[in-house]
């Protein structure tokens, strides 16, 4: 491993070396308040890192009063993972090159390298000012970017000097900061690392981003990650009722007292609609070189239940639109008419469902040899 990022690898070995020599000896010193505080502040770093830095800052699934920005800028001081300024400059970079050698955290080159080691290995990725423009023009961020240092010292020394009136000195630095900040790291840098290896893909089957519910429940919501590749700019991770996204969950509270608001989401449809683009592209581009007939057929197939998908999701969208603008007498025919659009639509996705099905096999038995 050739370091070239000394100053960050000093900093994480520094307080990993520390922490494994510090826990065994104060761990004893720990009680409940060690606990409730950890956690707490676990939380609330979690939060700033999955509702701010990520689907706030880096994606802008939604719009923040500036209350609301303020303080998951300052409480994001509590994970120490850059500004959100670098943060996002570095994640959008990651979601325009993922799995190619621009990706900063590629998982093509290990487990490892994708989860801590390419904060070693590369020097500090110089912020892209076409890319984060947005950011650049918000005080707030810009505010937070440069006193980050002083933020994030000043508000880790506030959670040790609350500890310290509950706890020994030396617990809660060890329990309260220390620990925390390890666990924290290490859950995020999971998203970069094994939820690019462990799960399914049932949104993006070309990516290696893969969905996982384990992975969720220790990142805050964020192990949804195949969807999230898919549909970056949805503000939620797990679309579906059961699915554990607690982040989801703040934001949409968040928007129902006043606090954000322009959730950004997409419905069944929007999302088939994708998946569709995403699938077509991404099977035509793997016959691409085969000039056999089989591959004409399938060409073949491909553009006409894409085609077919495309004109009865345009149709239903238009009724839809009509709907709510009609007359009463109006209203009722269109009601009939969305009815069969739904079924057809039904169909017509079933019908892709199994092409998919069946291309995904041929291609995974002719690259099993």
């Amino acid at each position: 491993m050739h370091i070239k990022n000394w100053g960050t690898f000093a900093t994480i070995a520094g307080y990993h070396v520390l922490l494994l020599v510090l826990l065994p000896l104060y761990f004893s010193e720990f009680n409940g308040a060690t606990f409730a505080l950890y956690f707490g502040t676990f939380i609330l770093s979690g939060f700033a890192i999955t509702a701010g830095h990520h689907r706030l800052f880096a994606h802008k699934t939604y719009a923040a009063s500036p209350a609301y920005e303020w303080f998951w800028l300052f409480m994001s001081a509590l994970a120490g993972q850059m500004s959100a300024l670098s943060w996002s400059n570095d994640h959008r970079i990651h979601h325009s090159h993922v799995d190619t050698k621009k990706d900063p955290y590629n998982i093509n080159q290990g487990f490892w390298y994708a989860h801590v080691m390419w904060l070693f290995v590369r020097e500090a990725i110089p912020l892209d000012e076409r890319l984060v423009s947005d950011l650049l023009k918000n005080k707030r961020v810009m505010f937070q970017h440069k006193h980050y240092k002083w933020i994030f010292l000043g508000v880790n020394a506030a959670v040790f000097g609350v500890g310290c009136l509950f706890m020994s000195p030396m617990a809660s630095f060890v329990g309260c900061v220390l620990l925390r900040i390890f666990t924290i790291h290490h859950c995020t840098w999971f998203i970069n690392s094994l939820a690019h290896i462990w799960g399914s893909r049932t949104y993006s089957k070309e990516q290696t981003a893969a969905d996982n519910a384990v992975l969720a429940v220790l990142t805050f919501g964020e192990g949804y990650h195949n969807y999230h590749h898919t549909i970056a700019n949805d503000y939620r991770n797990g679309i579906r009722w059961y699915h554990f996204d607690p982040t989801k969950w703040l934001i949409w509270t968040s928007s129902k007292i006043g606090l954000v608001s322009n959730l950004r989401w997409y419905n069944n449809l929007r999302i088939q609609q994708t998946l569709v683009k995403n699938d077509k592209r991404m099977f035509l581009d793997r016959i691409r070189d085969e000039i056999d007939e089989t591959a004409q057929e399938l060409r073949q197939k491909l553009e006409e239940l894409s085609k077919n998908y495309e004109i009865k999701a345009a149709e239903l969208t238009k009724a839809y639109r009509e709907l709510k603008v009609a007359t009463e007498e109006r209203r009722q025919i269109l009601l009939l008419e969305i009815k069969q659009l739904k079924k057809e639509l039904r169909a017509a996705w079933k019908n892709w469902v199994s092409l998919a099905e069946m291309m995904e096999k041929r291609y995974t038995l002719a690259h099993s040899h």
